[in-house]
């Protein structure tokens, strides 16, 4: 085999996307968020800088939020991938969600899909987390809209408001 036809094969890979098994022929070069955009049409993925720097690209790779950009498709074989859309659906980030309509802290919308994969990370890490945790969070989302405030804000509210519901989750369970 030439390295002109090395270079034009293909791999398939295997992944749980959004729940449901999926396979893709990829290039060996190919990376992740082209795989996710151009294969199977989850643009809520975005391609931003291309060098991790942005964040536009997040995903959840096995619970964690990683840069689709950074990653080749092949590396991603036999994952589980939950993209925007499908976290969406789950409706696991809809007070998020909500909060980020409520507060403008969307505006153009090109970060907030990698905004949200991060703030859900955190909130799943850290029931309430500080502004300045938040902003840690976020530090490697870039947003030239907003200027972050709004975004906090929201965050911030989400975080509140759960942990209120689960203190009186508690308090019916305890009585």
């Amino acid at each position: 085999m030439s390295d002109l036809d090395e270079a034009d094969a293909t791999v398939r890979v295997r992944f749980v996307v959004n729940g449901r098994k999926t396979a893709c022929d990829v290039a060996p070069r190919d990376t992740l968020v082209d795989c996710l955009r151009t294969q199977l049409e989850l643009t809520g993925t975005h391609a931003g800088c291309e060098m991790g720097a942005c964040g536009a690209c997040l995903v959840q790779l096995d619970g964690r939020a990683v840069h689709a950009c950074l990653m080749f498709a092949v590396q991603a074989d036999g994952a589980r991938i939950d993209t925007i859309e499908g976290l969406s659906e789950s409706g696991v980030i809809a007070d998020l969600q909500a909060e980020f309509h409520r507060r403008n802290a969307l505006q153009c919308g090109f970060c907030t899909p990698g905004m949200l994969i991060n703030a859900h990370e955190l909130l799943s890490n850290v029931a309430r987390p500080s502004r300045e945790a938040i902003r840690d969070a976020l530090s490697g989302n870039f947003c030239r809209c907003t200027g972050y405030e709004a975004i906090v804000d929201a965050i911030a509210a989400v975080a509140e408001a759960r942990a209120a519901k689960a203190a009186q989750g508690a308090e019916g369970a305890s009585s």
